[in-house]
């Protein structure tokens, strides 16, 4: 298990570091001036000279590469940057702006997952095919659907003509509602999606089956027993889920007009504030490796067989590194498929020994 929480935590690592640097580049091959879009309308009225001292003043005259390890070096001490456009520092804009954008999209989590786990139980769960037909195309309805055309229609119904919630900068828990149904739409499509295919296949295994026979109900077996293994694939996707929310913030507190990091992003896309920009970047990539890593050492607790599976391999690993090298007659040659003993030797775990050659066969 150590081994195994390692080697996620370098895949993290490396994912992080390579989203910053991706992001980096593509920034500075924008055909555009950052020194322009700085002096906006002004922009006529400055000297070449004034142009080039602006230019060293926030290094935009170095080599790409210089500004590059500049960057990395900055980030490994915290330092985000100095922000050219609003004259502040890039962790204290972050930081003003992340607060709404988690509430937003952790209200946003729940819901779609309120609405995915009961859209894809009432759809593998009814009896009736045409029903089960209809609800089992809903997701694809929901993922194909725009986020800000949605937004306006919610925004029209219950604002403008019930006037039930507000529509725009609002406060508090009402405020929160409209942009997060908004954004849990499509994510929550996602989640019943994966979640009625997976109840669906489930129930066709031995093992609901013969709950079935011994005289327990539908709605039993499925909510004590199909359901609990179903919701594996749902906790794989997690991830993508998180990242979808973090991207549709963007879209979705535009359409609100709500603070928060995704308008932050918009704006500074806009006006090409790199060091916002990247901060923005590595925030998205930290919370989806994050997101990833958890669920990454979660599924060993939840599923028995990837226990079994780690299990196997360490043994594996730990008998063939116990093998004296060079016995002559003695050392069988371990090949990656099979664990291999000395002569003589008997292992004294006859349960890691069935799961070894489980796990091979």
């Amino acid at each position: 298990m150590p081994r195994f929480i390692l080697g996620r935590l370098g895949q993290a690592l490396l994912v992080i570091f390579v989203a910053y640097t991706v992001a980096f580049l593509l920034l500075y091959a924008l055909p555009s001036d950052p020194i322009s879009l700085l002096l906006g309308t002004d922009a006529g009225d400055v000297t070449e000279a004034q142009r080039a001292e602006l230019a060293a003043q926030y290094g935009f005259d170095q080599p790409l590469i210089v500004q590059y390890w500049h960057h990395l070096t900055s980030l490994l001490t915290g330092d985000l940057g100095f922000s050219v456009q609003q004259s502040r520092d890039v962790v204290a804009i972050l930081l003003s702006a992340i607060g709404p954008t988690l509430q937003l999209a952790a209200f946003a989590f729940v819901l779609a997952l309120v609405f995915g786990l009961g859209l894809g139980l009432w759809a593998a769960g009814t009896r009736t095919s045409w029903l089960s037909q209809i609800l089992l195309g809903l997701p694809s309805l929901g993922v194909s659907i725009p986020a800000f055309w949605f937004g306006l229609v919610l925004i029209q119904l219950f604002s403008f003509r019930w006037q039930i919630f507000p529509a725009f900068n609002a406060e508090g828990l009402a405020g929160l509602i409209l942009p997060a149904a908004t954004l849990a739409l499509p994510t929550g499509a996602m989640v019943a999606q994966v979640f009625a295919r997976s109840l669906i296949n489930v129930q066709r295994q031995p093992f609901a089956t013969t709950a079935r026979s011994k005289g327990a109900g539908h709605r039993y077996v499925l909510l004590r027993h199909v359901s609990r293994n179903a919701l594996l694939p749902v906790l794989t996707i997690t991830g993508l889920v998180v990242g979808q929310l973090f991207s549709g913030t963007v879209v979705t507190e535009t359409v609100f007009s709500r603070p928060g990091l995704g308008r932050v992003i918009a704006s500074a896309v806009t006006s090409q504030d790199i060091p916002v920009v990247l901060g923005a970047v590595l925030i998205g990539a930290l919370l989806y490796t994050l997101t990833n890593l958890v669920v990454d050492l979660i599924y060993p607790l939840i599923d028995p067989r990837l226990r079994a599976s780690i299990g196997a391999r360490s043994n594996a690993r730990r008998r063939k590194s116990a093998s004296p090298a060079g016995a002559s007659g003695a050392a069988v040659a371990a090949s990656p498929d099979t664990v291999s003993l000395q002569p003589g030797e008997v292992s004294s775990d006859a349960e890691t020994d069935f799961a070894v050659k489980a796990t091979h066969a």
